[in-house]
């Protein structure tokens, strides 16, 4: 019977699960909408109903150890999601704690990003990089910084969040409810606000014109950018100079080796990495030219969110 840990994704759109063995390998997953319930007990509920079909499947070939979970705003030391803006439940939420007594097993939660960032240390492509910072590009923008080997949490949890340094004073409204913060710009739904607003100002001709604004996302940026689409392509541009800027700022205070990025926009590959490495560049302290790599992640791309959850298991109970 092999050992396994459910990894946990909570995303603001959905949640994913797996059963992840030793060596990172996704042995079998399954995925649940994220905001259809009001209240977070009926979530878990209707998550744990979706693992156990996947359990009873698999009855007899899995040992489950713990379960590792991933979520905006997560404690670590807490075990709590706190004040998530990117989902509906409010307040603070003792997920740890629901998820051990639900399933009757261990159960560890941080940070989605800190969650990538521990995958990419045991699987990804950090195994023997021991300063770098992981940026999740997705609903909301999420980092996990890692100094010396170890993740950086704070006195109280909460170190890390570079997706909501202000990188533009009095600039767009923030699902934190502050103005200006990198989230805002450079998530997926800060790329389809900069689209939108070329769109209003006619900078471009653009197959996005005819998709209705209530409906076009950041997968249609995307796609028009790889097909030459000039507005797209600016899009693009506009998401690396921000972004480049900010990650040049956390270069000055946690000098890492490495930048590793993923999520969906870097599906785009070059379109974002191209401008993303010239603006970074260009706004790095002269010490740090040249020294750090801007990297996509080394974890499997559909799967590198349960992996990483997954991870917080093997790393931080056994």
């Amino acid at each position: 019977m092999e050992k396994v840990a459910i990894g946990i994704d909570i995303g603001g759109t959905n949640t994913t699960f797996g059963f992840v063995n030793r060596q990172g390998e996704v042995l079998a997953k399954g995925s649940i909408p994220s905001q259809d319930r009001e209240f977070f007990e009926d979530f878990l509920s209707d998550l744990y109903v979706e693992i156990q079909h996947v359990i009873q499947t698999y009855k007899g070939e899995f040992e489950i150890i713990g379960v590792g979970i991933g979520a905006p705003n997560g404690n670590f030391y807490h075990g709590t999601i706190e004040y998530a803006p990117n989902l509906r439940w409010k307040g603070i939420i003792h997920v740890a704690d629901l998820f051990q007594q639900k399933f009757g097993l261990p159960a560890v939660l941080t940070n989605d990003a800190n969650a990538a960032a521990i995958g990419e240390m045991v699987y990804g492509s950090a195994k023997n990089i021991r300063d770098f910072i992981m940026i999740t590009l997705g609903t909301g923008v999420g980092s996990g910084i890692v100094v010396n080997g170890e993740l950086v949490y704070g006195h109280d949890g909460f170190a890390g969040e570079l997706g909501h340094v202000i990188i533009k004073e009095n600039g767009r409204l923030c699902g934190c409810g502050r103005n200006g913060c990198l989230e805002a710009y450079c998530s997926a739904p800060g790329m389809k606000k900069t689209a939108l607003k070329l769109i209003a100002q006619n900078t471009f001709q653009s197959t996005l014109c005819s998709i209705p604004p209530e409906e076009l996302n950041s997968k249609h940026v995307a796609d028009a950018a790889m097909a030459g689409d000039k507005l797209a392509l600016e899009v693009f541009d506009y998401t690396g100079r921000i972004l480049g800027l900010a990650l040049a700022n956390a270069v000055a205070f946690s000098s890492p080796k490495a930048i590793f990025l993923f999520g969906g926009p870097t599906a785009a590959g070059d379109i974002l990495f191209v401008p993303l490495k010239k603006y970074f560049e260009d706004n790095l302290l002269p010490i740090f030219k040249q020294k750090v790599e801007i990297l996509l992640s080394g974890l499997p791309a559909g799967d590198a969110a349960i992996v990483g959850a997954s991870a917080l298991v093997w790393k931080e109970l056994f």
